[in-house]
């Protein structure tokens, strides 16, 4: 057969045919090839001075650099990705500006300084980095600028000053705690470093030591459930730790402070480049104190002893068309004791006198590597393990934990819709010596069987932009419990934002889940007299949680900066898993919740920035938080209504001097009783930790810092007659029990009660004075 074509006939096709050939072969050769040049300054709007390495960067190309010491920036950039988009500056401690690139190729960034900016770039809400301004889950930010207002020798002790978050001491003896969002307990916050879940099950409570701060560019929060894209754990909230980048971090830093109770802190990291493709980042954290005190005179050591060695590395890679490559690991060696002031190593295990020893291991694996394709395919990965020996008076709690996680997302533009879909799987091998993993025969033999949870996962999300001023997120999960089956998890998340961009509303509603762990995840269980019980097989725990959040900006004609963060909130739990210390006192009982738990609750930030050199940052919380049990309703233990946390900082820049007032206030909480003859009282009072601090810039490299902390000197102990239930006879050896199992009132035993350190809701260390010095080498 023979085929021809008419040319005349069909001259007009080839022509528009061979026009749009014509415009793809230009857009795929030379345009493709064509380069656009960036340059341009970033500096401080209200000083004029230059910000060094400062992040330059185009939002969704891939396409970013750096400023020099100068604040001088130049960026190559394919001309094809520059077409209708903009060029943002970030800093950490100022809110971005942003620019459209058009025709333009010179640039001036004048970035305003924020104690807590409300338009940093953020990660922890999508799983993509935006600016705050455009995330449709509300994210609080939280700089390293923030955290040297009050100087501390963990994050852990670092984010009470944060509102809505609260550090719980869980112990008073050994004083490990976890982090409290918005009244929820410890286990229901995913603690997350680089976006990874590293710290879980035991490192909730003995891992949140050993990262050093020098080392964190960032700390951001997400309040509400997040199990859609992070899964289990993340049902209260997330806290993702952002470490600097090698390309942003100084060439060296050292921060080094000391107290006058004996604690000493160092910081120490440096950078430095392996060839032109690569950058490593090295920090160590050195914490030690030694210096037994006991100023309430129980017997007991007020704080507990502690060394610890934490080294970090973390390697970024240059790569072909900006793609991500980057490694990161962390070891953490602590040894950690609280107890009898007359313990020594040779006592530990043993009746003799009481101590609580706690050896730690740790180390931490992870990365993230974008694949060599067209579609933009990123691969995250981690492996943790964690190695723990531990004495609690007589009873020993050795445990090993072990986990793996991989995750592969594809994140795309479609029009209006911005699509990221995740596969994810996740190991978990867990064993210790208590209950939790032993099986029994049928003649009651016991055997060790060691958990291994295997969690694979799927996740889609779609970010739709409605118009100009709305988009409505929309996330699920899937999840796969090798122990618990099918588990389904949507959220809907919905962004107004006002035309001058200085109002922003966002709606939120979700669902999240948590396993628990209760001998990883609940100190109690493992220390005091109380013996622990279990009702039935504990099953997941299942949330739902609606929140509004609004957000306000103010600027001046003066360069004055306001800003106001207002949200509130509404989480309803089933299957809870309560503790409870109520029905026996020599006991803790867990079971599920026959009923429901809620949490609700309003908080506001207050963010200003004067050009006079004042910054204020205020925060408020009110909440409910209690569970209804077969129709009796029951306040949560360890629980505030009221929290409110402040940040006031003046500088007098003539002579380089600034002055930080930090603090923070509680209203009552309800706590655990051994009975009706216990002569603590039920609930806390208010109580209030307050700081003040002077620091002093020697010149732009060197600073030297000092104040004091706890300026009230305010202990728990007030209003008291003791803290530590029977401290003078830790091993209950004179302690009579009646026929039922309860403790009895004897000479000896005038109250009734057994040995019980969990009544702990605060710090037991008095005012302090400290010193310091901050040493950056940018060049």
């Amino acid at each position: 057969m023979k085929f021809s074509i008419n040319l005349n006939r069909k001259r007009p096709f080839l022509l528009v045919l061979m026009a749009i050939v014509a415009v793809m072969l230009h857009n795929t050769g030379s345009a493709q090839a064509q380069e656009l040049i960036l340059t341009g300054h970033v500096a401080d709007r209200q000083n004029t001075d230059a910000l060094p390495y400062c992040t330059v960067f185009v939002p969704g190309t891939g396409f970013g650099t750096t400023t020099d010491e100068k604040g001088n920036f130049r960026l190559s950039i394919a001309a094809s990705a520059a077409v209708g988009r903009k060029l943002v500056a970030s800093y950490a401690g100022y809110a971005p500006d942003t620019l459209s690139i058009g025709n333009r190729k010179a640039f001036n960034f004048r970035l305003m300084s924020a104690t807590s900016t409300l338009g940093e770039v953020v990660v922890s809400g999508t799983m993509k980095e935006v600016s705050k301004l455009e995330s449709a889950v509300p994210v609080e930010v939280y700089t390293s600028k923030f955290f040297k207002a009050n100087p501390t020798p963990t994050i852990f002790d670092a984010l009470q000053n944060v509102n809505g978050v609260r550090p719980q001491l869980n112990c008073n003896i050994c004083n490990t705690g976890d982090i409290h969002i918005n009244g929820l307990e410890g286990p229901y916050t995913m603690v997350l470093i680089d976006g990874m879940p590293i710290v879980s099950g035991l490192a909730t409570v003995y891992g949140l030591s050993g990262i050093p701060q020098s080392l964190i560019d960032r700390v951001e929060v997400v309040k509400g459930p997040a199990s859609t894209l992070y899964g289990s754990e993340a049902v209260g909230g997330l806290i993702n730790i952002i470490t600097k980048k090698p390309v942003n971090a100084p060439l060296l830093s050292a921060d080094i402070f000391g107290t006058s109770w004996g604690e000493l802190n160092a910081d120490l990291s440096a950078k430095f480049n392996a060839g032109k493709k690569a950058q490593s980042l090295v920090g160590i954290n050195y914490f030690n104190y030694q210096n037994p005190v006991d100023n309430n005179k129980d017997g007991f050591t007020d704080v507990t002893l502690q060394h610890r060695v934490s080294l970090f590395n973390k390697w970024n890679f240059t790569r072909k068309d900006a793609r991500l490559f980057s490694v990161a690991g962390r070891y953490v060696l602590e040894d950690r004791w609280g107890g009898d002031m007359r313990w020594t190593r040779e006592f530990r295990g043993g009746d003799s006198l009481y101590a609580e020893s706690i050896y730690t291991k740790r180390w931490e694996m992870y990365g993230v590597y974008q694949l060599p394709v067209r579609e933009k395919l990123t691969l995250m990965f981690s492996g943790n393990g964690h190695d723990q020996n531990s004495v609690y008076g007589k009873t020993p709690f050795i445990a090993q934990q072990y986990i793996g996680f991989g995750q592969l997302t594809w994140a795309r533009e479609v029009g209006r819709h911005d699509l990221l879909a995740g596969a994810t799987y996740r190991y978990t091998y867990y064993d210790d010596n208590t209950l939790a993993t032993a099986t029994f025969d049928t003649l009651g033999s016991g055997n060790n069987m060691p958990s291994k949870t295997y969690l694979p996962g799927v996740f889609l999300q779609d970010e739709w932009a409605l118009n100009e001023h709305s988009k409505l997120l929309m996330g699920l999960r899937y999840d796969r419990n090798s122990l618990h089956g099918n588990i389904l998890t949507p959220r809907v998340n919905y962004k107004w934002t006002s035309s001058n961009l200085n109002n922003v509303l966002r709606i939120g509603f979700g669902n999240g889940y948590r396993v628990a762990n209760v001998f990883t995840e609940d100190h109690a269980a493992l220390t005091g007299s109380r013996q622990v019980a279990f009702l039935s097989d504990l099953k997941p725990e299942t949330s739902w949680n609606g929140n509004v959040n609004f957000v306000k900006k103010i600027y001046s004609n003066a360069g004055a900066y306001i800003g106001l963060d207002a949200t509130t909130f509404y989480t309803l739990f089933t299957n809870k898993i309560i503790a409870d210390y109520d029905s026996d006192p020599n006991k803790i009982i867990f079971d599920n919740l026959d009923g429901y738990a809620v949490s609700r609750g309003v908080s506001l930030n207050f963010d200003m920035s004067l050009n006079n050199g004042l910054k204020v940052l205020l925060g408020g919380t009110f909440m409910d938080v209690h569970s209804v049990d077969s129709g009796v309703k029951r306040r949560q233990m360890f629980t505030e209504r009221f929290t409110g946390v402040w940040t006031i900082g003046y500088t007098f820049s003539r002579i380089g001097l600034s002055v930080d007032y930090t603090g923070n206030v509680y209203s009552p909480m309800r706590l655990p009783l051994l009975s009706a003859n216990d002569p603590r009282s039920e609930y806390s009072p208010w109580w209030s930790i307050q700081n003040v601090q002077l620091t002093k810039k020697i010149r732009p490299q060197l600073e030297i810092y000092g104040g004091i902390k706890n300026l009230l000197n305010w202990t728990p102990n007030r209003g008291n007659p003791f803290i530590i239930a029977r401290a003078n006879d830790p091993f209950d050896k004179n302690v009579q029990f009646d026929s039922n199992g309860q403790a009895m009132v004897t000479p000896a035993n005038p109250y009734g009660l057994t040995f019980d350190p969990s009544y702990v809701y605060a710090p037991n260390q008095g005012r302090r004075v400290f010193l310091g010095v901050r040493y950056t080498l940018n060049k």
